[in-house]
């Protein structure tokens, strides 16, 4: 298993330098440069696993034994899952009207972001071990990846972990997530705008091959393809548990599962993508918020950023700038890294990109899409709790506003990713006229002490241009500067880190 990158310029990488790796080099993405596909017999055989041994099989196709034998990746999941709060670590609620929502997050920090990133710090840790390195990992977070990350990351020897998050656009118990943690090998940062405008200066980071290099950055956002790998295993599980793959005939085709994910960055979404590719036959449904460049892409191939990030009642999914479309372009488009190359350096320079004709119509039949305002996530909230009592966080509430006002046909067997519980949700909550009584875990988050550092939006100019008073004053910024002056804050903290 070799890869290579969605813009062409990188080719041959094995897991290990994909682990280890942010961006491409070239910008780009790293994808596995041949999918394995899964027979019906394979997926038949697999209908009986526990959900730690799947992800074992999935991984497996992925990570060469060479580089990971079978005994050491399987204990690597086994320890990684295990701290989960359910045995089965995936829970299915069955409700009525046919409406079943796949818990997804029964992980320490309570989001999904806790499946993947368990298990992908363990493959971290083992290789630094093994190649007696260290590595510093950098990640910008609309809410529940940097808790996830520190979380898993906390207290190893090899890793420091440098985690920015938009101050006053996450929830408190995200925050608190994070920056309760004050373990020396965490750093923890609130910034001036919004995750997009972090995100950003991230890429440009990792454009710097020296600075990568001489200080081992790697990234932990699912920009890292192995946060993708684990996340294509609910997919698959859910594909097992709900499609009705037991009751079909061995000679008929494989029945159709739809799953209908809420959707940000479209790490979820490129995972549904990739396994559809595998031969697992989803139909994928992407739900968004009113941040909805994704929907205005399937839609209408029109793959451009709204003026702001709105702030909403589901913030983890507030984005503009959602990267994983990197990868599902470079799928449907027949792994075309020249034209993704152009799709991405066009989106990245103006923000503004009208997908070719060919390649959206290849996107609106491969995914479809709809959008949900706050109202909305209300209402599906409240008619959830009073049909099922039954709490949605705000992101699983935007999925499941497709359920009421797309009712499932008796033909197509339908179930809702749940990325979040709703106790980290509490106000969202409190707004819909409901209410939760917060587990132990959450409610002593406000006793801890805590540690976190500001990033400002600001520029540095010269007061006077004389060379024997060199002095520097803040003025305010403008957003065309806003990136490079965050990416001189990443640099100086990464160093200050080191």
């Amino acid at each position: 298993m070799r890869y290579c990158s969605t813009r062409g310029g990188v080719q041959g990488a094995d897991f290990c330098d994909v682990l280890f790796s942010g961006f491409a080099p070239d910008g780009g993405m790293f994808m596995p440069e041949s999918l394995p596909v899964l027979s019906p017999d394979t997926l038949r055989s697999w209908a009986a696993l526990h959900f730690s041994q799947l992800v074992v099989e999935v991984a497996s196709l992925f990570i060469p034994t060479q580089l990971m034998p079978r005994d050491h990746l399987e204990a690597l999941v086994m320890e990684a899952l295990s701290s989960f709060s359910v045995p089965e670590v995936v829970r299915f609620a069955k409700l009525k009207e046919g409406l079943t929502i796949v818990e997804l997050f029964h992980g320490n920090t309570l989001a999904f972001k806790d499946l993947a990133m368990t298990c992908t710090v363990r493959f971290l840790d083992y290789f630094l071990q093994k190649q007696k390195r260290r590595a510093v990992v950098v990640v910008g977070t609309s809410g529940d990846t940097g808790g996830s990350a520190i979380q898993s990351a906390k207290g190893l020897a090899q890793v420091d972990l440098v985690v920015v998050y938009p101050r006053g656009r996450v929830t408190p118990v995200q925050e608190k997530h994070m920056t309760t943690c004050l373990q020396d090998n965490i750093h923890v940062f609130s910034a001036d705008g919004t995750s997009d405008d972090i995100d950003n200066p991230i890429r440009r980071l990792f454009a710097d091959h020296e600075l990568v290099k001489a200080h081992g950055l790697m990234s932990l956002n699912s920009v890292n393809w192995s946060r993708i790998m684990i996340q294509l295993s609910h997919f698959i599980y859910a594909y097992l548990h709900m499609s009705g793959l037991e009751g079909a005939s061995a000679d008929a085709p494989l029945p159709p599962l739809e799953v209908v994910v809420p959707t940000g960055g479209a790490g979820n979404i490129a995972a549904g993508c990739i396994v559809k590719q595998m031969g697992v036959p989803l139909q994928l449904v992407a739900m968004v918020n009113s941040n909805d460049i994704v929907r205005r892409t399937v839609q209408s191939g029109d793959f451009s950023m709204a003026a702001d990030v709105k702030q909403t009642l589901a913030p983890a999914i507030d984005i503009q700038d959602p990267y994983n479309m990197e990868r599902v372009f470079w799928l449907l488009s027949g792994r075309d890294g020249a034209l993704v190359k152009g799709i991405m350096e066009d989106f990245q320079s103006s923000h503004r990109h009208t997908l070719p004709q060919q390649l959206h119509t290849v996107l609106s039949q491969a995914v479809s899409a709809g959008t949900v305002t706050d109202e909305g996530i209300l209402e599906s909230m409240r008619r959830c709790w009073e049909d099922n009592h039954y709490l949605l966080c705000p992101h699983t509430a935007v999925a499941v506003w497709h359920h009421y006002h797309t009712p499932p046909s008796a033909q197509l067997n339908r179930c809702y990713l749940a990325t979040a519980s709703p106790a980290k949700f509490q106000s969202a909550v409190q707004r819909a006229g409901l209410t939760l009584d917060l587990p132990e875990s959450l409610s002593s988050l406000d006793k801890m002490a805590t540690r976190c550092e500001g990033l400002e939006k600001i520029q540095w100019r010269w007061k006077s241009h004389s060379p024997s008073k060199p002095r520097f004053v803040k003025t305010p910024i403008s957003k065309e500067v806003y990136s490079i002056t965050y990416l001189r804050h990443y640099q100086s903290t990464i160093l200050k880190v080191l």
